[in-house]
């Protein structure tokens, strides 16, 4: 009987304990939770105009915060994985500033998943690597992600996430400004979390106008509601923008496929499985930019294999119908060293 008591004893204590650690983890996440006002200014510095007859370069690309190489899977997404060696990820970082450092004739790059001091990568400050490199552009970043603590998985935790998404620029804005998307999870989920956003760079021209660059990075786990909360959002204001002249472009890791998408993949195959913007969802004269002829993500349920794993797009550009189209290419890296490739366009403003 001592010994039944005891048993029960310590069995009660342990459920104690659990429960008592895990009111402690959600009261220190609901006091340190990263709630950020809808609009926020990054930076408000710049004051030279450039031509509106200029052809601009952009590129974008998620870099999976350098540690969704080929070889790795994501738990969030099906599979067992939480982050990959030491090894691979500065390997992976190092990759990363080459290939954008080879492609700077950009005046324009967008990263997302940029880490600044996240646990599944090694509390390396990637945003500040990189502009090492990129030194003659300016950096704008904006926090998408932080959280003190991920307990998930429970037998790997992901731990301490800093992170966010980039806007490189070698001209100065007038103006760089965060919006937060609506939408979140219920509770406790949405204190563990991204809180999604988008930045706008503002560029005075010397006709007047404004060209505005809009770095974009939308939900990706919910079964649509939150995604369709955002597009609409994000329609209203690009919408209202252009309504006053201004010139707009809009690119990033959109977590859908974009209007009419078809893949034409000859390597890789195609994931069809996934929610699409629909057709007809911006006004006649908006342009949609993507290559379709590569695939720029891939399904990170296990790790890459170009023959079975599936790929889509998700990255890609909007831009207003005062702005030309010139050529759009999505660079096929093998997903070597992220889940995404990255995706470059050239458009030309119309006086």
């Amino acid at each position: 009987m001592k010994i039944i008591l005891r048993i029960i004893n310590a069995a009660l204590l342990l459920i104690i304990i659990l429960v008592a650690g895990f009111a402690g983890l959600i009261t220190y996440a609901l006091i340190t939770d990263f709630k950020p006002q809808e609009k926020l200014t990054i930076s408000t510095a710049g004051t030279s105009a450039i031509s509106d007859t200029s052809e601009f370069t952009l590129l974008t690309w998620n870099i999976g915060y350098c540690g969704l190489d080929r070889d790795m899977d994501f738990f969030y997404d099906g599979g067992t994985k939480v982050i990959t060696t030491k090894p691979r990820c500065t390997q992976n970082l190092e990759a990363v500033k080459d290939f954008l450092g080879a492609n700077a004739d950009a005046d324009f790059i967008f990263i997302q998943e940029i880490d600044k001091r996240s646990k599944r990568s090694y509390l390396m400050n990637e945003y500040d690597s990189i502009l090492k490199v990129l030194s003659s552009y300016k950096g704008f970043f904006a926090v998408n992600y932080d959280v003190f603590f991920v307990p998930l998985p429970f037998s790997s935790p992901m731990g301490k996430v800093f992170s966010g998404l980039a806007t490189l620029s070698k001209s100065e804005a007038s103006s760089s400004i965060r919006y937060a998307f609506p939408g979140e999870y219920g509770f406790p989920k949405q204190l563990f979390m991204l809180d999604r956003c988008f930045i706008v760079n503002r560029y005075s021209l010397n006709n007047g106008k404004e060209l505005l660059i809009i770095n974009t990075h939308n939900e990706a786990f919910d079964k649509g509601n939150i995604r369709k909360a955002q597009m609409a959002y994000l329609k209203k204001f690009i919408e209202a923008e252009f309504s006053k002249g201004n010139y707009v472009i809009t690119g990033g890791d959109w977590n859908q496929t974009p209007p009419g998408f078809r893949a034409a993949f000859d390597k890789n195959v195609a994931d069809n499985t996934n929610m699409n913007i629909p057709e007809g969802f911006m006004p006649e004269g908006w342009k949609w930019l993507f290559d379709n002829s590569n695939p720029s993500e891939r399904n990170v349920v296990k790790a890459y294999d170009q023959a079975s794993t599936p790929t889509t797009i998700y990255d890609f550009f909007l831009i207003s119908p005062n702005i030309e189209a010139i050529s759009v290419k999505c660079t096929n890296l093998g997903f070597k060293n992220s889940d995404h490739n990255p995706v470059k366009i050239k458009v030309r403003l119309i006086r």
